[in-house]
């Protein structure tokens, strides 16, 4: 036992813990809010609290309870809600109020059928068993290794009973793992397998693979927060880990309300059976905030053990790096650039580094892909937080703030991001690569002739010039916009987004073609192009058809 003996704030002096170690967890005052050891000199110690310190103070008792800060594992996860700790999110208010925590875990029972025999051996990270309505995919007891002397038969049991005996030691179907390390597997993969989003400019020209790292930077009004729900809600992951770092209430709200709502395309149930939400808004307390995102990542290994691939979105990693800031000035840390910690660059590489696609213990592939979005002030893309995450990330998916407000959605700059892995991605597919060329090719001199045209005007450049720019703005706007709302551009299936690309290109060549016939420019920019701009909006089958009926007009020109 030790003894309270200064708070400030979330930062609170401790002495008489003779004994405690560094990232060791204690519990403050009566209630026991949770704490942990950031600093030790002697037998004094610097604890940063998880919880609101109000009504601590000095002569209160603090215990020892010599562990890391830990995240429950368990059945419970998949379709719950949880803040920054992991503990449950069951009523409102619930937080609000240390004195009387609930367990995830203490008032749910489990079927548990097992998948192993007694006397045979199950090396680390073997599914001995399977528990079922614990969401979808289904969720696996993992062995710690060794002969399995005992296990129960199928059947309902608590998530703290004994299912089995391996090894000699006793197997739950809950768990503890420390959040601040890594969960261990056997070996790192190359990736080549493309992440997909369903959103066409990331799929086409910005690819992720999976277990990799994205960066979302982009001001207020951007449309961050609509870009990560859209992913989260199509992307092909088999479990979505959801963090709300720092964000406001009501935009965390509609984010549960949707994915308990929304269809899941894969299982036919709903979405939020395969998603565990981390939310931790603006309003809670700020430590917990910077503790949610090693908690989000931890949830999303103990899934990849299993043998699945998981995306973690963070929103946003800014407001992370702003209660680590808040925490180094209190603690007396020496400030860096913007009075952020001089560790920042560190702590996001080392979080960063925690995705990747895996062999796991038990012979499994699984992966963890991070997607984190930067909140940067004032849309300042050259602060601390943004250029320090460039360095860590395999690709970047810049938000611009004039298409934002122009009404385009994602308003993606595809000038302004990159994508690190996208020749190894589509190495293997000679025509995905040309198609990616090609349109960024078209894209990016149509960007720098529309710089131009703005200060000479359009009508003054060659023809084929204006050709380049009306292309630009045909891969705009039916190729790279997409709307959230619609049933059928919500999210594209890479086929769909090759056939979409592959027709506007095909009217764009012949476009060009006619000018270099001598056909008039201007009756070309007559024409009527809807057909294939609304392709996007029809069926896969009449997306040719659309395409067709608009290469058949162009050709009466000749």
């Amino acid at each position: 036992m030790g003894t309270v003996t200064r708070v400030n704030g979330p930062l609170v002096e401790v002495e008489g813990l003779a004994g405690a170690a560094m990232f060791e967890l204690v519990g403050l005052g009566p209630h026991g809010l949770p704490g942990e050891i950031v600093s030790l000199r002697g037998d004094r110690a610097t604890v940063q609290a998880y919880e609101y310190t109000g009504g601590l103070s000095p002569g209160h008792s603090v215990e020892h309870r010599g562990s890391p800060l830990s995240a429950l594992l368990g059945p419970h996860l998949l379709g719950g809600v949880f803040d920054g700790l992991l503990r449950p999110l069951t009523g409102a208010g619930m937080w609000l109020d240390p004195a009387t925590p609930v367990p995830a875990h203490s008032a749910r029972v489990w079927r548990f059928t097992p998948l192993v025999e007694e006397g045979r051996a199950a090396g680390p990270g073997t599914a001995i068993g399977s528990v079922e309505s614990a969401g979808s995919p289904p969720y696996l007891v993992l062995s710690p290794g060794g002969e399995v002397s005992a296990i129960r038969p199928a059947g309902i049991y608590s998530a703290d009973a004994q299912v089995a005996v391996v090894g000699g030691a006793e197997v739950t179907l809950i768990r503890r793992r420390p959040v601040r390390q890594a969960l261990p597997y056997v070996s790192r993969l190359e990736s080549v397998i493309p992440f997909t989003t369903g959103q066409r400019v990331i799929d086409l020209l910005l690819p992720v693979p999976l277990g990799g790292t994205v960066a979302v930077p982009g001001g207020f009004g951007t449309g961050k927060t609509v870009l990560l729900q859209q992913i989260a809600k199509w992307c092909e992951a088999d479990v979505v880990v959801y963090i709300g770092c720092g964000e406001r209430g009501n935009e965390m709200a509609d984010v549960v309300a949707e994915l308990g709502e929304l269809t899941d395309p894969r299982t036919g149930g709903r979405l939020g059976e395969r998603t565990v939400v981390i939310a931790n808004t603006s309003n809670m307390p700020m430590m917990a905030r910077e503790a949610s995102i090693y908690t989000g990542v931890t949830v999303a290994e103990h899934f990849r053990d299993m043998g699945y691939d998981v995306v973690v979105i963070a929103d946003s990693t800014s407001r992370w790096a702003e209660a680590r800031r808040e925490f180094a000035s209190r603690s007396g840390a020496l400030p860096a650039e913007e009075g952020y910690p001089a560790d920042l660059a560190s702590a996001l590489a080392a979080f960063y580094e925690r995705a990747g696609r895996v062999t796991t213990l038990g012979g499994a592939t699984g992966s963890v892909t991070i997607i984190g979005a930067v909140s940067p002030p004032g849309g300042d893309l050259t602060e601390p937080v943004t250029t320090q995450t460039e360095r860590f990330v395999r690709a970047l998916w810049a938000l611009d703030r004039d298409l934002a407000y122009a009404r385009h959605y994602p308003a993606v700059s595809w000038g302004g991001s990159f994508s690190r892995d996208a020749d190894v991605l589509m190495a293997g597919s000679p025509d995905a690569a040309a198609r990616r060329a090609r349109v960024a090719g078209l894209l990016d001199e149509a960007g720098r002739l529309a710089t131009l045209a703005e200060l000479v005007g359009a009508a003054t450049l060659p023809a084929r010039e204006r050709v380049v720019l009306l292309g630009g703005r045909l891969l705009r706007e039916g190729f790279l916009r997409q709307s959230s709302l619609s049933l059928l551009d919500a999210f594209c299936r890479p086929g769909r987004t090759a056939m979409l690309a592959d027709a506007l290109l095909a009217v764009i060549e012949r476009c060009q073609d006619l000018v270099d016939h001598g056909i008039p420019v201007a009756s070309i920019e007559e024409r009527d192009f809807s057909p294939v701009l609304r392709a996007k909006d029809a069926a896969e089958e009449e997306i040719m058809a659309r395409r067709d009926t608009v290469l058949d007009d162009l050709e009466t020109l000749r």
